[in-house]
């Protein structure tokens, strides 16, 4: 009776260590796979620097925001909403100060506000006051820009992060 007993706890403990590491584990290896996402977007967004800025854009020759995320995303095999007000209600809300690489940040460039107009996704978080994200400007074309600049603190106006 007794060496039943200490069989079944060992046998017990045994099994809960196998299933707590096969869980941690697990966990790892699906944050391994969203971090290689990250990472392949991020990636194919950045080899479209310095292309030039082109409404409805979505090659090498003219790019526009929502465009730039629209393929870059596509590299992956996933697909997001064409424009930026409708990828602006894509994937679940953060905060600026919780933004990660592969956030995708919102603007309100234009008269209105409220009215998204403009798009870009978070490439590298630097600092409390030094995020990265890269966009297709008007003036520029594709480039990165820190999100806390003066212009575009000022005119962000919400954060979303993706369903990876």
């Amino acid at each position: 009776m007794i060496k039943e007993k200490i069989l079944l706890r060992a046998l017990f403990k045994n099994t809960l260590f196998f299933l707590l590491t096969a869980f941690l584990f697990s966990c790892a290896a699906g944050k391994r796979i969203k971090n290689q996402k990250v990472d392949q977007v991020i990636h194919a967004s950045r080899t479209y620097i310095g292309t030039p800025y082109k409404y409805g854009g979505t090659t090498r020759s003219g790019m526009d925001c929502s465009g730039l995320l629209m393929v870059s995303f596509k590299s992956i095999d996933m697909e997001i909403p064409r424009t930026s007000a409708d990828q602006s209600k894509y994937g679940k809300g953060v905060r600026m100060e919780e933004l990660q690489p592969g956030d995708l940040v919102f603007f309100a460039a234009g008269k209105s506000r409220r009215k998204i107009t403009h798009v870009g996704l978070v490439t590298e978080v630097r600092g409390r006051k030094d995020v990265r994200f890269i966009h297709a400007s008007t003036k520029l074309g594709v480039v990165e820009n820190n999100l806390y600049s003066d212009y575009y603190k000022k005119i962000f106006v919400k954060a979303r992060r993706p369903l990876w």
